[in-house]
């Protein structure tokens, strides 16, 4: 697409394409010659952008391996003196040390912080970004702007809010619209795209732009596949930031061109600098851009889409820039993925009540009560047919299934390790596999779920749906060859190519997918009354990983480095610097550290809020007496300090919970109760337990019951405090947190199936109510 990277391989061929992109992009008659655009192995280039420069070296010997020609004009020191020579000649022998320990061992990049290079006695300040590859330490030298350290403090506090304000989108379109909109106040550039792939290896869809005037709309089209091979998609998957500060560069290149050691270039997969193909350069020219910069999308691991950037003059992005729009991409991957789980989790929700409400409707003559209510059995799938094979016997309704692709269906299902496969293409599928001789009838959309190991298969279908799609250049001719071979396709909605598909179905949702699972899990088992177990499921389904647990671990968990680096990179410029720093610059690096520090709490918060949804609960009668003395333990010398009496009664009932986490759940309730307390004299906390009617609910339960008498929470906001890093409060008042402790409450108690809500006004105090499930405890007697 014209906002990515056009780069390729030429070990790459056709068949790398999906089917679904294969299809997408035949709908015109011609093809094209892939082989044009799939020339250059993209991290083997030799070269770096030349408003910076680089230099590799052995981390064992401080030898230089590698640097950029460009070394003499930014650094002072030719490339040809640094190689071979060691890498004290342009950094002093504490700044090499820092450089190794910001490079780490574990492969991630530390990225921009300062430090003085040149030759000795003539150095100046560089933004440093250090990463290891190869069995070298890669530093890349970019120049240092004097204020753009205030600048960067500015970064968090607006990725904080730009991502609070995604937390508010209901789905996938509506989030990335935000998030344009954001990334670009956020970089300044004049155009911003979210773009989503069509599958792993599929052309894509611009979801949502934000430009500015003047600048051509691209909302709702599509670009071909081979706009981005494979081997581009892997570099996006593992540098999640790619910048291009001038379509017009003078590539730098690497002296020596190729390493002794490998016999090719300098890999520069992890290079912020890594110049880029001439096809691409070319590309973004023929559009009017100067500029650009894109930002990885990816879900479990692989890239899902881009944030696409665009900029009508050349822009350097600082590190600062790229570091906070690296953090928000990762963030916002983690939203796109909590928005699709959420709809999954809703769509296996009602698909669950959709099938246990036809199971009523069916007994166990299946094939008999199924064309009986064969109207009903279509519109839980919204398809055109349904087609039951049990036992050498088809019973079927609606839209018909020829013979010859029944039975490549019961095979299928004879091999199938899935409950449910499914395709909105059969035509294409039966050309794929060889079976063109095998008609497809009218059917161009097949949804099935195996009955057994036999061939037994429930299966509905759907006819063929033209579907129209407007393309940002023929896809018949995506690339046309110049005398040097660059790109020279325009793109865009002046270059609007539309076709039709055909040959396909209406999609198959995650909703009909989950029903289909549903309705095989009754007719195997024959389990088609059982309503009160399927709702057991579903409430458990909406449990299921809502947040991306693991994702969010894994990603908090990456930022940590680079964040290690900056607060290091602060300290040591304190440190090292001593009196030659005047207040404002000790000040600003202050602000540093503390914003470092500050970051690193939101990120073990998050850590740890993500933890709550990745294993099981260990549930046990406990006395809730045993659980309060141990949190009051923890939070009783905070309670002292403000002056708050613990109320409770005598003795406090049993629950079946996990002791662990009830007891995560009063220390957070607990502490708040100290930090929130009022300036009245009788300050106090009770824990005890009360009938009490949930809101919504029309019976009273038995729920343990945190009072105190504080200052209370207005009504408008009392939402909010189970939001994720969501504080009433600035950061350093009422003793300061991350926002995160009511959270983590919530999802605790969503664990173990319960409620959670609170009462509260202003002046008055705050009681924070909650059950566990169908376990709650009894009131006990005189309490």
């Amino acid at each position: 697409m014209a906002a990515t990277d056009p780069e390729g391989d030429p070990h790459v061929h056709e068949d790398w394409l999906s089917p679904k992109a294969q299809l997408a992009e035949a709908s015109v008659p011609g093809g094209f010659d892939l082989s044009v655009c799939v020339r250059e192995q993209i991290h083997l280039l030799g070269g770096v952008q030349s408003y910076g420069t680089l230099l590799a070296a052995d981390p064992a010997t401080g030898l230089v391996d590698t640097a950029a020609e460009n070394a003499a004009a930014v650094l002072g020191v030719p490339a040809g003196d640094l190689v071979g020579g060691p890498v004290t000649s342009v950094l002093a022998e504490d700044d090499w040390r820092e450089v190794l320990e910001a490079a780490g061992t574990d492969g991630a990049a530390a990225v921009g912080f300062p430090v003085a290079a040149g030759p000795e006695g003539g150095r100046s300040l560089f933004d440093v970004s250090v990463h290891r590859r190869d069995n070298l330490v890669v530093v890349e030298f970019e120049p240092h702007e004097p204020d753009r350290a205030a600048r960067s403090g500015g970064f968090y506090e607006r990725v904080r809010r730009a991502l609070n304000r995604l937390r508010s989108a209901t789905d996938v379109t509506e989030c990335c619209q935000a998030a344009v909109a954001e990334v670009r106040a956020l970089t300044g550039f004049e155009r911003v795209v979210a773009y989503r792939f069509d599958g792993l290896n599929g052309p894509g869809e611009v979801l949502a732009e934000s430009v500015a005037e003047g600048w051509e709309p691209w909302l709702g089209l599509w670009f071909p596949a081979t706009d981005i091979p494979p081997q581009a998609r892997r570099l996006y998957e593992e540098n999640w930031i790619r910048v291009i500060a001038d379509v017009d560069d003078t590539t730098a290149r690497l002296v020596p061109p190729v390493r002794e050691a490998t016999g090719t270039p300098l890999d520069l997969s992890g290079a912020a600098l890594r110049t880029v193909s001439e096809f691409h350069l070319e590309y973004l020219r023929n559009i009017g851009v100067r500029s650009s910069m894109s930002v990885s999308l990816l879900k479990d691991g692989r890239l899902w889409g881009l944030i696409a950037c665009h900029g009508g003059t050349p822009a350097p992005v600082a590190p600062a820039v790229r570091s906070a729009c690296e953090l928000f991409g990762a963030t916002f991957s983690m939203q796109l993925a909590a928005i699709e789980e959420r709809e999954r989790a809703d769509a296996l929700e009602r698909a669950g009540r959709d099938a246990a409400g036809l199971a009523t409707l069916l007994n166990v003559d299946v094939d008999a009560s199924l064309l009986r209510h064969e109207e009903l059995v279509r519109g839980l799938m919204e398809a055109d047919g349904v087609l039951l094979a049990r036992g050498g016997r088809q019973t079927a309704a609606g839209l018909a299934v020829p013979a010859e692709l029944a039975r490549l269906l019961a095979d299928r299902a004879a091999a199938a390790t899935a409950d449910v496969w499914s395709t909105d293409r059969m035509p294409e599928l039966l050309a794929q596999e060889g079976a063109d001789a095998v008609p497809a009838g009218g059917v161009a959309g097949v949804l099935l779920v195996p009955l057994g190991d036999e061939g037994d298969f429930l299966a509905w279908v759907r006819g063929e749906r033209a579907l129209p799609r407007e393309w940002a250049a023929d896809p018949s001719r995506p690339v046309l060859v110049g005398p040097r071979g660059e790109r020279l396709t325009p793109r865009g909605s002046g270059a609007v190519f539309r076709s039709v598909v055909r040959g396909r179905s209406r999609p198959w949702t995650r909703r009909s997918e989950a029903a289909a699972a549903e309705m095989r899990r009754l007719l195997t088992g024959l389990v088609l009354r059982h309503a009160e177990e399927l709702d057991a499921l579903n409430a458990e389904l909406r449990l299921t990983n809502l947040d991306l647990d693991s994702f969010a671990h894994v990603t908090a968990h990456d930022l940590k480095e680079p964040l290690r680096g900056i607060a290091n990179a602060a300290t040591f410029t304190l440190e090292d610097a001593g009196d030659r720093l005047d207040a404002t610059s000790v000040r600003r690096l202050e602000t540093m550290r503390r914003l470092a520090a500050r970051m690193d709490d939101l990120l073990n918060s998050l850590l740890h809020y993500a933890r709550m949804g990745r294993g099981g609960l260990r549930r046990a009668e406990i006395g809730l007496d045993e659980v309060v003395d141990s949190a009051l333990e923890v939070a009783g010398p905070r309670l002292a300090e403000e002056n708050v009496r613990v109320l409770r009664p005598r003795a406090l009932p049993t629950v079946d919970a996990d002791p662990d986490r009830v007891y995560e759940i009063l220390v957070n309730l607990l502490v708040n109760a100290a930090k929130y307390a009022s300036d009245r004299p009788d300050r106090t906390v009770e824990i005890t337990v009360e009938e009490r009617t949930p809101p919504g609910a029309s019976e009273a339960v038995a729920a343990v019951v945190v009072r105190d008498n504080g200052i209370g929470i207005p009504d408008d906001r009392q939402q909010e405090v189970f939001d994720l890093f969501r504080r009433l409060h600035g950061p350093g008042e009422r003793g300061g947190g991350t926002g995160v402790g009511l959270a983590v409450v919530q999802r605790i108690v969503d664990r173990h199936g319960g409620l959670l809500w609170l009462t509260s006004a202003p002046g008055e105090g705050t009681a924070f109510y909650f059950t566990f499930g169908g376990t709650a405890a009894p009131c006990p007697e005189g309490g």
